[in-house]
């Protein structure tokens, strides 16, 4: 065998030998680095799809953001429970925005409804003082001993002591030319009438007041309900327009109007009607009161001539 012939036998062995060595050792790192080559594409494949299922939920959050954006200045701002609020159709509104027609209607409706007040207040005092006269006058004046003392036991100033006096003045002075043609018993008995009358007229002072309130105070309010509906009828026309805050003020007044008018007339005819009833049942003690005092002055004056 030539030379040459043994080193091509020599090399192709080399080869046969070394050739599975080599495959051995280069097999693994190109498996390794195969994965890592193929991760960042999966990291690249994955984002798009994330990116894909997060653009929903942001297109979903962006209307529910806008329609919060919407709404947040249409909600009304919370209350203040601890400041007041002033009533544009209560009483405070009707003065300011009324004209001097309504004012002068409520002035006068004030008015009445003072004097209405004022007036049971005092005759109510008037009653009970009566009252407790009367029963002065029973324990004390027909106990004395004689007209005249039975007078210094009431008291000073009130309705039975005028009567008295005005029946013992009137048996003790009958003299005079024109006097003298009238008896005695018919003078002290128009001497008595004359000052029970003139008790009952002081008892009877301010109830005409209260039947003149009861009577026109509800056409008053009437009055104030009527003004109130022209303006409410004025703003519509000028307006052109029937929506309810043109005509809720004018009427809101007018209904105000009313109700002040029957505030101011119902205590006043219950008064009135209340007053005349306690009037009627001191009168007749008063009256009885005078029946006797004549009677005991008759009785005298017949002792005395006898």
């Amino acid at each position: 065998m030539s030379v040459a012939n043994r080193l091509s036998a020599l090399f192709a062995a080399f080869t046969l030998v070394a050739a599975p060595t080599v495959t051995v050792f280069v097999a693994p790192a190109a498996y390794a680095e195969e994965p890592a080559a193929t991760a960042p594409a999966a990291t690249d494949a994955a984002a798009p799809a994330a990116d894909a299922a997060a653009a929903p939920a942001e297109a979903a959050a962006a209307p529910a953001d806008a329609a919060a954006a919407t709404e947040a200045p249409v909600a009304p701002p919370a209350a203040d429970a601890g400041v007041p609020t002033d009533n544009p159709y209560g009483l405070k509104a009707l003065w300011t925005q009324s004209d001097m027609v309504a004012k002068g209607t409520l002035v006068i409706m004030l008015i009445m409804s003072m004097g209405t007040w004022y007036v049971m207040v005092t005759k109510l005092f008037e009653q009970f003082k009566l009252m407790r006269q009367a029963k002065a006058a029973r324990e004390s004046f027909w106990s004395a001993g004689s007209v005249k003392a039975g007078v210094g036991t009431l008291e000073e100033g009130s309705a039975f002591r005028f009567i008295a006096e005005s029946g013992v003045n009137a048996n003790e002075h009958h003299e005079g030319a024109l006097l003298e043609q009238i008896d005695r018993n018919t003078w002290v008995t128009m001497s008595i009438q004359r000052s029970i009358e003139n008790v009952q007229n002081r008892l009877q002072d301010g109830l005409a007041f209260l039947a003149t309130v009861g009577s026109t105070a509800p056409f008053i309010g009437l009055f104030g309900t009527v003004w109130g509906i022209y303006h409410a009828l004025v703003k519509i026309g000028m307006s052109g327009q029937a929506s309810i805050d043109k005509v809720a003020g004018p009427v809101g007044e007018s209904l105000i109007m009313t109700a002040i008018g029957l505030a101011v007339a119902v205590p006043a005819v219950l008064g009135y009607n209340w007053l005349v009833r306690r009037n009627k049942s001191g009168m007749e003690q008063v009256r009885a009161f005078g029946a006797d005092l004549h009677n005991v002055l008759m009785s005298s004056s017949q002792a005395k001539k006898g």
